[in-house]
Formats: C-alpha cells, sequence, structure tokens
C-alpha cells in the first residue's frame, strides 16, 4: 500500500512535462515535499517512448521495464501517464488533467510548447488560476530563445568551461564531469513553483514563470566569479582569487588525501601549531589579515601542501577537528555509504521496487520538524497510472476507453 505524502505541499497537484535531467529533478523535489506529480509521457518502448532516461543503463528489470539508473534516482514520488500528445485525442485527455492542476512544469523553448499547442495562453485558456512554470535552455526574448540545449552547452555559455583554465594554466575549456548546470538549474525550476504555488494562495492568480537555464547558470557562476568587475569602472579581474589557484585542492598526506580549509586568524594559526610552525605564521606579515591572506593564498596553500605530508590522513582529522579547523575527508563515491555521519543521519535507504527488485535510494536532504519529505510512491513503469489519474480528472471509463480507441494513449 502506497503510503500518503506528508509534506507540506500535499494537495498541490503538478501535471508535469519535463524530461531527462532537469525537470525530472525539479519534479521530484517537489514529490518529495509532498506534491501529487502526474509525469505526462509519450507512448512507445525502449528509446522511443517515455523520459529517454528510461533506456539509459541496464537495469535487473530488464532492457523493456523502462527502469534504468538515472530514471529511478530522478523519478520517485511521480504517476506516470502516457499520452500520444500529437493526436488530438491525447489533447483532450491532457486538457482533462490540467483543469485539477495547480502547476503545469516544462522544459522547452516557448515555441516548442506552441506547436505543441501548450503555451501559457493556451493552458491558461484550459485552467486560468494555472501556475505555468517553463524551463528553457535561453529566454525566450534573446537570439537563443529557440536554441535546444544541454548541461554541457550551458556550461559553455555561463562561463563553466572557462573556471579550469582560469585556474591551471594551459587547460584548455572543460566541462565540470558533473550535470552541474542540469541540477543547479532543477533547483531553480523548483523554487520558482514554490513562488508560483505561493502567490496562488494568497492572491487566487496564477501566472507564467519562465527559468532560462543559461540565466541561471550565469547569475550562479558569477555569484563570487563577478568579483573586480563588480564595480563600474572595474577595480580588478573577473574570478574570485581564492578559488582560482592550482593550490586549492584537496592535499595528500602520508597515506592519502585530507580537505583541509583553514579561515579564521585562529584556524590558520592552530594550523601552523600542529606542525610546530605557529611562530613562522605569526612572524610573516603576508599573513596578517584576512585580505593579506586572500592576496597571498598561493603561498599559504603551498605551504599547506609541504606539511600535509607530516601525517596520515585520519591525523589530520582528528587533530584539526580537536582545535575546530574546518577538515574533511576525500571520499570516493565508493566509500560514502559507509560514511559514519550520512549512515547516521540515514541518508541512504535500501528499498524492494515491485519491478525492479532491490534499490539503493538517497532520502530527501532536507529535514522538517513538522512536515517531513518522505517517500511515499515507487518509481513508475511507463503509463502505469494513465487510467487511474484520468479517472480521478472526472472521465468515466467509458470515456477512457473512447479516448483508447481514438490513439490517445499511442
Amino acid at each position: 500500500m502506497t503510503p500518503p505524502p506528508t509534506g507540506p505541499l500535499k494537495g498541490i497537484r503538478i501535471v508535469d512535462l519535463t524530461a531527462v535531467v532537469l525537470g525530472a529533478f525539479a519534479a521530484q523535489t517537489l514529490g518529495e515535499l509532498g506534491a501529487d506529480i502526474v509525469k505526462v509521457e509519450a507512448p512507445g518502448g525502449p528509446a522511443v517512448g517515455g523520459d529517454i532516461m528510461r533506456w539509459a543503463g541496464d537495469t535487473p528489470a530488464g532492457p523493456a521495464s523502462g527502469l534504468a539508473p538515472m530514471f529511478m534516482m530522478l523519478n520517485r514520488n511521480k504517476r506516470s501517464v502516457a499520452l500520444d500528445l500529437k493526436s488530438s485525442a491525447g489533447h483532450v485527455a491532457l486538457a482533462a488533467l490540467l483543469k485539477t492542476a495547480d502547476v503545469f512544469l516544462a522544459n522547452r523553448p516557448a515555441s516548442a510548447l506552441a506547436r505543441l499547442n501548450l503555451s501559457y495562453e493556451q493552458v491558461k485558456a484550459i485552467k486560468p488560476d494555472i501556475v505555468y512554470v517553463n524551463a528553457p535552455g535561453y529566454g525566450s526574448a534573446g537570439p537563443y530563445g529557440d536554441f535546444p540545449a544541454y548541461d554541457e552547452l550551458i556550461q559553455a555559455g555561463s562561463g563553466g568551461a572557462d573556471m579550469m583554465p582560469r585556474t591551471y594554466e594551459g587547460t584548455p575549456p572543460r566541462y565540470l564531469p558533473t550535470l552541474i548546470a542540469d541540477k543547479t538549474v532543477g533547483m531553480y525550476l523548483a523554487q520558482a513553483a514554490l513562488a508560483g504555488v505561493i502567490h496562488k494562495l494568497r492572491t487566487g492568480e496564477g501566472q507564467s514563470i519562465e527559468v532560462p537555464m543559461l540565466e541561471c547558470m550565469t547569475y550562479f557562476n558569477l555569484s563570487e566569479n563577478l568579483y573586480g568587475h563588480s564595480f563600474d569602472p572595474p577595480l580588478g579581474k573577473y574570478g574570485y582569487v581564492r578559488i582560482h589557484t592550482p593550490h586549492r585542492r584537496p592535499y595528500r598526506t602520508s597515506d592519502g588525501w585530507i580537505a583541509i580549509s583553514p579561515y579564521s586568524d585562529r584556524n590558520w594559526r592552530d594550523f601552523f601549531a600542529l606542525v610546530g610552525r605557529e611562530g613562522e605564521f605569526l612572524a610573516d606579515e603576508r599573513f596578517a589579515t584576512y585580505q593579506k591572506r586572500i592576496k597571498n593564498i598561493d603561498v599559504l596553500y603551498a605551504m599547506m601542501e609541504e606539511m600535509t605530508l607530516q601525517k596520515t590522513s585520519q591525523e589530520w582529522f582528528e587533530a584539526c577537528a580537536a582545535k575546530n579547523i574546518p577538515c574533511m575527508h576525500v571520499r570516493r563515491f565508493e566509500e560514502l555509504t559507509d560514511d559514519p555521519h550520512l549512515k547516521t543521519v540515514g541518508l541512504f535507504e535500501k528499498r524492494r521496487h515491485s519491478v525492479a527488485g532491490g534499490i539503493q535510494d538517497v532520502r530527501h536532504p532536507v529535514t522538517y520538524s513538522r512536515t517531513p519529505a518522505a517517500w511515499h510512491r515507487e518509481q513508475p513503469v511507463l503509463g502505469a497510472h494513465t487510467r487511474e489519474v484520468l479517472s480521478e480528472a472526472g472521465l468515466t471509463a467509458d470515456d477512457i476507453d473512447r479516448l483508447a480507441a481514438d490513439g490517445a494513449f499511442g
């Protein structure tokens, strides 16, 4: 039996036309907070129907199940409805769903949604108070508005691929080896949907909200990297000095690696004291103030690289913890499930999926004292809830059968 949602969004229904990572990440977050997520997907088999992430990777349920690893990590707490939106019957079914929705979620260029007869004005005509939230690659008012977008393109266009060359001289532009744009903009998308829901609850009004990837990631990247150009005229270069140094990285120890980030005057003094060099630190005028340390951060970090070789990783962790110097283990992915802190807080959860069998989940990371975010529905097989959700929208069994005969479900 599926447990009821417990989060603060309980009772909010979201019709979700997103796919891949960005939108799926946002919708899952909203589902973990209690929203009823109705994921609308195209019907069909592997690499043809449904969210493309259904088919990305091996699964114990078999390739036709549509329960590949990335889909499993991004699509719990959702119901799947399979609709052919190229058919008029599919649009009739979608209109029935939209009439019951608080939020419409998408991640396509505005022009692509208009071609599907799903522009804001068209959806508003079906549900006047809809909160319509779309995350295209680029803002619709700009010259890139109709361009397709993926994480790599947004990293490139927002300055993300410029970070490594700024840090390591001679390094060509490269992407960060994580879907940083998809996941970051996914959080902006969830935030925008929440803001729209709050406004609707206060005023009864819906609205159109656009969450463009390029603009979001440019804002994100420049929050610290506008730096000297934060003023007009500029006072210096782009890039926060402390982070664009090749010495800002985990440090090698006598048996591995450690991350140490002294920050305050006391942190730095205590760190040097751990290797008997406190006097040297205090006597060096280059390190006397925060401002001076920032200007000479390369020197400080290079000295740290020499000093950390004197102890094991565990010795550094314990010594820094005793002095309240910011410090952390350098974990490989394979080690995370055994981290004592993450085990204690219960971040990892093993579950049984009705089709895929045993699965490893990572729970929602935020804790709420009154309205806990929670798992309440397993990742859906494609189209598993089509009839259920349409019935909830007020269609009879005969209505649904007629839609099926007319090609609404492929």
